[in-house]
């Protein structure tokens, strides 16, 4: 890990401290610029950094990923195949090309030395470094499968008491994280808009289902990690190997139709309820910059088996919102704070049990964390709990109200780590509702 949450380290770019992406973050994404193609780049303050350019220029050479230009690609998976060392490897070269300064690592113990090439390079800069405002992002990476879990206690005891109030936390619940395979297909970046669904439901009072635009639309605030190196079928990944296997982390909104879900849901689970849409952002930071924001999760009672035994602290301090945005309004108002360290199963128990049955994991899969709701009304992370299953309407500035969805609605996700000298953001992941397609 090179900085420390102590850290006050800048770059020779002006005027990044400020943001969601300082050189503490260097988050990557897949970008593309008017005219050219598509690859990869990191923010830094307002600019994005073409990876791309700065290997043919030779400036990775000496790391693992010399020989390969893994980022003049479309996405980001041959980089996440690279592994954790090579990760490492071109984060240093990426602080040295950034920074002014000499940086020491958290402990230490190994010290980043500056490399001016870029700096001194006017041609090369001109080439490489773009206004963040003049690029299109796009999906970060490649998505062959994606899992949601359903990690928050706080979210599944208040689900629960609404449809089970006799018996809310299945007992099952503390002694395995509790996920599904959702649709890989139709994750997609922040800003592209959804599409009401369409499915069938059935009122309490009806004698029949009817099939029509889903009226109950919800969404999850949530967290997901991409993975990098798989492993090969039929064996498990260990939990302490888990860390190294998780190359970032992105904003996840689990849209959701509640109606359809409440339809269909028995005795199989989601399905056509949460199939028809899942938005991340398009930043990925890693893993290593999110390291100094570690800290301890909630206690586990009854102690989790040995393959689930986590030894250190994997709770991860990020503060996320919800803001919400009526077709009416001139600007979102937020809804909802909360943060991830309520989460009770975590990144690296996720991920280890997701393995545990030796399902091959490949670069880029996508694992969400679960609806992120904290313990008081102002921190749950869905309308279905925010407006407590329609009872207690939300009013806007308009003075519209809401319990569910409206068509028109803009709901943007935003989560940072803070510290005393610098944030660590993850950007926006937004939607915008379309009207549904039943024609």
């Amino acid at each position: 890990m090179i900085f420390a949450r102590n850290s006050t380290a800048r770059s020779w770019i002006d005027d990044v401290q400020n943001s969601d992406f300082p050189i503490q973050n260097l988050p990557y994404g897949a970008f593309r610029t008017p005219g050219a193609a598509a690859r990869i780049g990191v923010a830094l303050g307002d600019n994005v950094i073409d990876l791309a350019a700065l290997h043919r220029a030779g400036l990775f050479d000496g790391t693992p990923i010399a020989d390969n230009n893994v980022f003049d690609r479309k996405q980001l998976n041959d980089f996440m195949a690279c592994g954790h060392e090579a990760w490492r490897a071109v984060r240093r070269r990426l602080v040295a090309l950034l920074s002014p300064d000499t940086v020491p690592s958290a402990d230490g113990s190994t010290i980043v030395t500056p490399d001016k090439r870029l700096r001194e390079q006017a041609s090369l800069r001109e080439r490489a470094i773009h206004a963040r405002a003049e690029v299109e992002m796009l999906m970060p990476c490649w998505v062959g499968a994606y899992v949601d879990f359903y990690s928050s206690k706080e979210h599944a005891t208040n689900v629960g008491s609404m449809f089970r109030p006799d018996n809310p936390l299945l007992p099952n619940w503390v002694h395995v994280p509790i996920g599904y395979h959702g649709r890989a297909s139709s994750v997609v970046v922040s800003g592209k808009p959804i599409r009401r669904p369409c499915g069938q439901t059935k009122a309490d009072d009806a004698e029949a289902p009817t099939f029509g635009p889903s009226r109950l639309l919800d969404i999850e605030l949530e967290m997901g990690f991409f993975t990098g190196p798989g492993n090969e079928m039929g064996t498990p990944i260990p939990i302490g190997e888990c860390s190294q296997r998780i190359f970032g982390m992105v904003l996840v909104n689990d849209w959701s139709a509640r109606d359809i879900q409440k339809w269909e849901y028995q005795p199989l689970g989601p399905f056509l309820a949460k199939s028809f849409g899942t938005t991340v952002s398009p930043w990925v930071v890693p893993l290593d910059a999110l390291q100094p924001f570690r800290v301890p999760q909630p206690r586990q009672d009854p102690a989790p088996l040995p393959y689930l035994h986590v030894s250190e602290n994997w709770g991860l301090d990020i503060a996320l919102e919800i803001a919400l945005k009526s077709a009416n309004m001139s600007a979102p108002v937020t809804i909802a704070r909360t943060n991830f360290r309520h989460m009770y199963w975590t990144i690296v128990q996720q991920l280890a049990h997701a393995a545990s049955n030796g399902t091959n994991l490949e670069p880029g899969d996508l694992y969400a964390s679960g609806t992120v709701s904290g313990p008081t009304p102002d921190s749950y992370g869905s309308l279905l709990e925010l407006c407590w299953r329609g009872t207690k309407p939300i009013t806007l500035p308009t003075g519209e109200t809401r319990s569910f969805l409206a068509d028109g609605d803009s709901v943007t996700l935003r989560g940072s780590c803070q510290a005393e000298t610098f944030r660590i953001g993850f950007g926006e992941c937004n939607g915008t509702i379309q009207p549904a397609n039943n024609s």
